[in-house]
């Protein structure tokens, strides 16, 4: 757990107290009112920083999702030597699918806490699903039409 101070300058040292006078403790119940946003009695007023909304909090579908993400990020340390051990048809399209929904929603989480506003946001989780549907549409076509993944890499690494 990181160590967190209370600057007595900051949050009440009148007149010509020392900086560390007051007593640097954090007790839990000001921690805890720090994370749920709300004003602690006695306490300086300060900027609270949100990390991300928290409309689907608590919910089954929020942890199911962060399952997912977990799980495609395994898979895929699985899927990457697989596939240069055993490249195939179906290895290429299981990277095309991994690899972009891997990269979907992280940039979904990218937009999520980097772009502020409700219409903007829309607006960029909307690029970002154009984005990987084109994404993916591109790597099912190179999959089919020319060497594929695998065998691409490989032609990369023999340069």
């Amino acid at each position: 757990m990181a160590s967190l101070w209370r600057l007595g300058v900051l949050c009440g040292a009148q007149g010509g107290r020392a900086l560390f006078h007051r007593i640097p403790v954090v007790r839990p119940a000001y921690v805890s009112a720090f994370l749920q946003d709300q004003p602690t009695p006695g306490q300086c007023r300060t900027q609270h920083i949100h990390l991300s909304p928290n409309h689907h909090a608590g919910s089954k579908a929020s942890s199911l999702h962060w399952t997912g993400e977990r799980v495609v990020s395994v898979l895929l340390l699985g899927l990457i030597p697989a596939a240069y051990l055993n490249p195939s048809s179906a290895m290429d399209y299981s990277l095309a699918a991994a690899l972009t929904l891997h990269s979907h929603w992280g940039l979904g989480q990218v937009v999520t806490d980097y772009v502020h506003g409700d219409a903007l946001q829309k607006t960029a989780k909307a690029g970002v699903l154009a984005l990987s549907a084109l994404t993916f549409a591109g790597l099912c076509y190179f999959n089919y039409h020319d060497v594929g993944i695998c065998k691409a890499v490989a032609m990369l690494w023999k340069l």
